[in-house]
């Protein structure tokens, strides 16, 4: 058990990189299309 650790672990750390970099982008992408969708409601008033 002792010599799968290691890899367990980078296995489970790369996991939530990668959880964390999606979860990133995707509040990312949601706050660029607010924006835009807000400034277009703005202009057309």
């Amino acid at each position: 058990m002792t010599e799968f650790l290691p890899s367990i672990l980078a296995v489970v750390a790369l996991s939530l990189m990668v959880a964390v970099t999606a979860g990133v982008i995707y509040l990312t992408a949601v706050d660029w299309r607010d924006k835009r969708r807000r400034a277009r409601e703005g202009s057309s008033r």
